[in-house]
């Protein structure tokens, strides 16, 4: 049958089928947006490993203490079952970890007739003390932890608000979307995406701003809400593009010089015009959208004429141009920033979506996006190496 044959059927029999998680759909069941956080199972078995440790710590003092000679105790083994427990368990279950530690001290210190004497004294001091010292470390921790919450929230819906997760459907199309950001706790970074019905048919955008923290974060603010007005009110996409450009050269003013806003950004924006079975792009500088047809076959959507990001008018004024290419019933375009064509393998090899697609067929625009995403974690060995935005639209 052949790789491609084998992969087709893979993808076109029952596993495919099956529908992600709700969590990593999100609310939508079609997007997604977040943080790679790694395999939770492995996650989940380090913290069931850290909660046995106090246990563990008390019998293997018990045992220690049996059988080592007179003068030599396990208290450290002892004191440090409490503050072990300070970060991984309630405040009751710090308490009785530390209870715990000072009656098994108790009753060996009354089992050997020790029991009041100044080094037994001592000895329980020490464990008191490191009991006590858990139980502040974990109100801290407690206090932390919601403090953390209420920021992420916070952060949520933020995120919702610069990147909603679009509707499953939109213009008689189907739609799925998903954002993965590759810094660490980092919600949303400097990678874009956009869906708008419009007038002149369904409009998108996937782009991505030069760097990165709150500054991209803004510009993809800036951009976006550009995006959205001059999709409604502008006849064609080549002067979306250019609404674009003077959005980013008007904020870059105000903020004192495009600095500001990371410099540059670049954009790929799609059109499909009602009644028609062709969708139109203009490239500003961005990685070539790929169009997945219902046979296997794979186009990439190279650009007749190059053009430079978004933002960097000052180097030369060219007229956009766009590219008309036949999308035909049951072909799917996918949209992607360069966090997908850059993951690259432990041997530097990067990750190629046109040849990884090439002969495979999706039952729908979310489950292609969640191959994808699962294949670049295999191939990186991890998580994304750099932020990830994907947008996939179908015509039923």
């Amino acid at each position: 049958m052949g790789k491609r044959g084998e992969d087709a059927e893979k993808e076109t029999g029952r596993p495919a089928a099956r529908k992600a998680p709700a969590e990593k759909r999100g609310a939508t069941g079609r997007g997604t947006l977040g943080v790679y956080k790694g395999d939770p199972l492995t996650g989940s078995r380090s913290r069931t490993l850290m909660r046995l440790l106090p246990v563990v710590l008390l019998v293997a003092g018990v045992v220690f203490d049996e059988a080592a000679p007179p003068r030599f105790n396990a208290s450290p083994l002892y004191a440090a079952a409490p503050l072990i427990a300070a970060p991984f368990f309630s405040l009751l279950g710090t308490v009785l970890t530390g209870a715990l530690a000072l009656a098994v001290v108790v009753l060996l210190q009354w089992q050997t007739g020790t029991l009041g004497g100044v080094d037994s004294t001592t000895e329980l001091l020490t464990i008191l003390t490191c009991a006590l010292l858990a139980l502040l470390s974990n109100r801290l921790v407690s206090r932390s932890g919601e403090q953390l919450a209420t920021a992420r929230s916070i952060a949520e819906a933020a995120q919702r608000a610069v990147l909603p997760i679009p509707a499953e459907r939109i213009g008689g199309f189907d739609i799925a979307a998903r954002y993965e950001a590759a810094q660490a706790d980092a919600l949303i970074g400097g990678d874009l995406y956009a869906v708008q019905e419009t007038p002149h048919g369904v409009r998108l955008l996937v782009g991505d701003v030069r760097g990165k923290g709150l500054g991209a974060v803004e510009a993809v603010a800036v951009v976006i809400g550009a995006f959205r007005e001059a999709a409604e009110q502008e006849s064609s996409l080549e002067k979306v593009a250019q609404r674009l450009e003077r959005a980013l050269a008007r904020e870059g003013v105000r903020r004192e010089g495009l600095d500001q806003f990371e410099g540059f950004t670049t954009a790929l924006l799609a059109e499909i015009p009602p009644g028609q079975s062709v969708v139109r792009t203009v490239n500003r500088g961005h990685p070539e959208p790929l169009l997945l047809h219902g046979d296997g076959d794979v186009r990439v959507l190279v650009p007749t004429q190059p053009a430079l990001p978004l933002g960097m008018g000052d180097l030369g004024v060219w007229p956009d141009r766009s590219d008309a290419t036949p999308f035909p019933s049951g072909a799917t375009l996918l949209l992607f920033t360069d966090g997908l064509t850059e993951a690259r393998d432990r041997n530097g090899v990067f990750y190629d979506p046109a040849t990884r697609l090439t002969g495979r067929r999706f039952e729908a625009p979310d489950h292609l996006l969640e191959a994808l995403s699962r294949e670049v974690r295999v191939h990186t060995g991890g998580g994304p190496q750099d932020d990830m935005a994907l947008l996939a639209l179908r015509r039923p």
